[in-house]
């Protein structure tokens, strides 16, 4: 039983020291978007690993960078609508 909240404890200080990590509420949008923030970023940051890629799009270092950067922005697309923002407009028909 120690074991389990053990277990528990250190998931939970880990889920707070890391962002990535995610919990139980993390959408599905949310975890996507952490791992190809996280890819992206690992990419941008490693230069052999951008050079690499920079060589199999045969374009330059500082473009590619440049791409991951931007691809850092909202890279699993935009955001899908949370519940509590969705409104439902009242009928215009006249009754």
């Amino acid at each position: 039983m120690a074991d389990k909240l053990r277990n528990q404890q250190e998931l939970e200080r880990l889920q707070a020291k890391f962002v990535g990590t995610g919990h139980p509420d993390t959408t599905s949008w949310e975890w996507k978007t952490n791992i190809h923030r996280d890819t992206y970023s690992s990419i941008a940051g490693h230069p052999p690993l951008l050079s690499y890629i920079a060589l199999a799009e045969n374009e330059p270092v500082a473009k590619v960078r440049v791409q991951m950067i931007r691809k850092m922005l909202q890279p699993a697309g935009p955001p899908p609508p949370r519940e509590e923002d969705v409104f439902v407009a009242p009928r215009q028909d006249g009754s």
